[in-house]
């Protein structure tokens, strides 16, 4: 029962693996992209290297790309006509050829894709953009109770934008931040060391003239006396 139940639940955990967005995917751009490379690779071998080994020959006299070796170690053989020639299967050499189709391949396939996807983000972002600015269900209510043509496309985008720019809230201020709050925090304290230097003479002065007026006032008493 054990190994049934595992067994199970591989399966049902491949099935979920299998199943997902990304994996089918990832499966269809192999193909896809499998093909590609060999559309590339035929275009490359039969269209571009052809021309060039065309022009390289009228510049250069030789055959091109196809004789671009660079011999490590030359292997001779005797060919059918009884002529000896280079055997390439067993000498070391550089094909500059092969490995100039192979920069091209790629150069091919980088900008294609380059493109592909250009294409694809700017389609994407213009289709963003267009749903973003169709109206919702409250506006396209609101456009039809101010007597909007809804079959006219332009003019439900323009009288949308214009609604949403009527309804826009009020910008919310910015919060204070601690550099400010300390600013203001300094600026009160000034303010009040302010007013206590200005206060403090007035109450010296009350506290002065006080016993000069009570010493007057024994004064007069004692001369009536």
């Amino acid at each position: 029962m054990k190994k049934k139940g595992r067994i199970k639940g591989f399966f049902s955990d491949f099935k979920k693996f299998i199943s997902r967005g990304n994996i089918l995917d990832m499966a269809v751009g192999v193909i896809v992209g499998g093909a590609f490379s060999a559309i590339v690779t035929a275009f490359t071998n039969k269209i571009i290297m052809p021309l060039i080994n065309a022009l390289l020959s009228v510049i250069t006299g030789g055959n091109g790309l196809e004789g671009a070796f660079t011999f490590l170690k030359k292997v001779w053989t005797v060919d059918g006509a009884g002529e000896t020639v280079i055997d390439l299967t067993k000498s070391i050499y550089i094909d500059w050829g092969a490995f100039i189709t192979a920069i091209l391949n790629f150069l091919i396939i980088a900008f294609t894709l380059f493109m592909v996807l250009k294409i694809a983000m700017s389609t994407r972002g213009y289709l963003q953009n267009a749903q973003k600015a169709r109206p919702t269900k409250a506006e396209r209510k609101e456009l039809k109770a101010q007597g909007v043509n809804m079959k006219d496309y332009k003019e439900v985008i323009a009288k949308t934008a214009e609604l949403r720019e009527a309804n826009k809230p009020a910008p919310v201020p910015p919060k204070p931040t601690q550099e400010d709050l300390l600013a203001s925090i300094l600026e009160e304290l000034r303010k009040q060391n302010e007013g206590k230097v200005e206060v403090a003479p007035v109450e010296t002065e009350v506290t002065l003239a006080t016993p000069k007026t009570e010493k007057s006032k024994r004064t007069k008493k004692t001369e009536t006396k």
